[in-house]
């Protein structure tokens, strides 16, 4: 119930302060110049896949994914994909969509988050409530752990139904993609080449899972952390291999001191970047 009071709390304050000159969060395109809101749910619907970057504790990421979702939704025929939930799980997840299910029976059957149900849940519910499908795009823990400790050579020996929860073998991996040499340099002796590799395959098994259930017409929001899709690379750089004819957008989360002005290091992060104030109130 505290986790619940902070939430609304936050939300309640980042609502009434816009009106009073201290917003909670500033909304910036890729070059650091502020936009609207309205603006941006405009040519989000103009796209084909949108990638949602999130602050995995972050309320402002959690509310402004569910309004995003609503105000798409108002505009073009949407389907939803979450790195939180994984592709064994596909079926848990139908079954609640479908009703034959309620929460207690999904959360028994399915492997989700500690904050799912303050963060996630509102997202899965309005695509119950309203006939939107869910894509469980991650690849199951367990499988990205095997990579991490034994490289993508580990994943070859899988049962063939197991295979089928990943990305199809043998998958596309760049070395020198800036985001994974960063993630390498930023955690020494934390899986050395592994700990990258580990990160693609869920990239990889991301983007395959969202292109496998995507329809012409539709707008697919994939629902992410945001370095899976941050700098234009990790999901988008496997789904611009696979779809490059589609059209994309990235959206990103950043938290400074003074929101009032995009830092240098935060532009061009993706084409629309949340800046939130670095004294939000987090949800765990």
């Amino acid at each position: 119930m505290q986790k619940v009071f902070l939430i609304v709390l936050a939300l309640h304050l980042a609502m009434i302060t816009v009106g009073q000159g201290k917003p909670a969060y500033v909304l910036y395109n890729n070059k650091g110049r502020k936009v609207s809101y309205k603006k941006m749910i405009r040519e989000l619907s103009a796209r084909d896949f949108v990638l949602f970057g999130e602050f995995h504790n972050n309320p402002i990421s959690h509310w402004l994914q569910l309004e995003v979702t609503k105000d798409c939704d108002q505009n073009r025929d949407i389907i939803l994909a979450l790195e939180m939930l994984e592709a064994d799980n596909q079926e848990a997840v139908d079954m609640y969509l479908a009703g034959k299910i309620n929460q207690k029976g999904l959360d028994s059957m399915a492997r989700l988050w500690r904050n799912y149900a303050t963060d996630y849940a509102p997202l899965v519910n309005y695509a119950r409530d309203h006939s939107v499908p869910v894509v469980a795009s991650n690849i199951p823990r367990r499988h990205a752990s095997l990579v991490f400790s034994g490289g993508f050579a580990a994943l070859d020996s899988l049962p063939e139904k197991e295979k089928g929860w990943i990305a199809p073998l043998p998958i596309a991996y760049d070395s020198e993609l800036p985001g994974y040499k960063k993630m390498k340099a930023m955690m020494p002796g934390h899986g050395g080449d592994n700990l990258p590799r580990a990160q693609a395959i869920k990239d990889a098994t991301m983007a395959h899972f969202s292109l496998k259930k995507y329809q012409p017409g539709q707008l697919l929001i994939h629902f992410n952390g945001a370095y899976h899709s941050d700098n234009y690379e990790g999901i988008l750089w496997y789904l611009r291999r696979q779809a490059p004819g589609l059209k994309y957008a990235t959206i990103t989360t950043v938290s400074q001191k003074d929101i009032n002005r995009l830092e240098k290091e935060n532009r061009g992060r993706a084409d629309y970047i949340i800046c939130v104030d670095e004294d939000m109130t987090t949800t765990y």
